[in-house]
């Protein structure tokens, strides 16, 4: 970053925004105000829940109050920032600001993709805390080593004038856009490695519920309650890797990206907030373990 610095000479990029109109920018900012407000306590409340409550220490729960800490996390990367700029209609950032957001945006969506990818080995198999723990820690690791390769190619390249991000974050291909010189390697290197973490993690959770539903399917009629819980447990599940998985997929893998940021900044409006404010309820407040967890936790308060 600072060789990068160094070489332009630039200190500060101007971010496009979702929309000119301030009616619309004051709609969008009291919108994503109470999204944001619902992700935070939503997320932050159930990691307490689940941490304080002796009935939610299983190796599932403890994956969920890490995802949920993650969607807590992945939301504030970009939504403070994004909320003052529509309140003040000051649409700068520093560069070190769009560094730092770019890598850990990149950094925590792929630790939420191998944390998918691990919670599916929990519903057929009994996890000591020492592999639930070495499995949290590798998708933090890998994470964080996969965005330093996207941040450090983003960030390496001749900068034309104006730096204008064709965003309302800093994302890399906005980034990249910004260069004078060829980008397609960084391109190459970037979108390869985001293709194939999210093609293995996808197929890792697609392999594990096929076992998964082989296994269920052979649990008799008269465990049919059982059963109904781990048809539940596993659509909660499949339904967010949908909404994340397919609002990843259509920002890196759509072949129109560069030249129409349109859609794929609603894209990640939907797997940066809309996804991290709907999966406390489609993972755990339909689970009868955690409602009663929380009439207990409410109770003794």
């Amino acid at each position: 970053l600072l060789n990068w610095f160094l070489m332009n000479q630039v200190t500060e990029l101007t971010l496009v925004g979702l929309t000119d109109n301030p009616r619309l920018q004051a709609l969008l900012f009291i919108l994503f105000l109470l999204i944001y407000f619902i992700v935070l306590v939503g997320n932050l409340g159930m990691v307490v829940l689940i941490r304080s409550s002796a009935q939610l220490q299983s190796p599932m729960y403890f994956f969920l109050s890490n995802l949920s800490l993650l969607d807590a996390c992945y939301s504030s990367v970009v939504a403070p920032k994004t909320l003052k700029n529509l309140l003040m209609g000051k649409k700068t950032i520093s560069v070190t600001g769009c560094a730092s957001q770019l890598y850990f945006f990149i950094a925590l969506g792929t630790t939420v993709c191998f944390l998918l990818a691990a919670m599916p080995l929990l519903y057929s198999s009994i996890m000591s805390h020492r592999v639930c723990m070495l499995l949290v820690v590798s998708s933090y690791v890998l994470g964080l080593l996969h965005s330093w390769v996207h941040t450090e190619f983003a960030f390496s390249l001749l900068l034309c004038q104006p730096a204008k991000v064709n965003h309302f974050y800093c994302e890399t291909t906005p980034v990249l856009a910004l260069s004078c010189i060829d980008t397609r390697v960084n391109k190459c290197l970037i979108f390869g490695l985001g293709g194939l973490v999210e093609v293995v993690t996808i197929s890792a959770v697609l392999v594990s519920y096929v076992f998964i539903l082989a296994a269920v399917s052979r649990i008799s009629s008269a465990q049919g309650r059982y059963k109904r819980k781990a048809f539940s447990t596993c659509t909660s599940h499949l339904t967010t890797v949908s909404i994340f998985y397919g609002a990843c997929f259509f920002m890196y893998l759509n072949p129109s990206s560069d030249s129409s940021r349109g859609a794929d900044k609603w894209a990640v409006v939907l797997y940066t907030m809309v996804t991290p404010m709907l999966n406390p309820l489609i993972y755990s407040l339909r689970n009868k373990e955690v409602k009663e967890a929380l009439r207990r936790l409410l109770k003794i308060k």
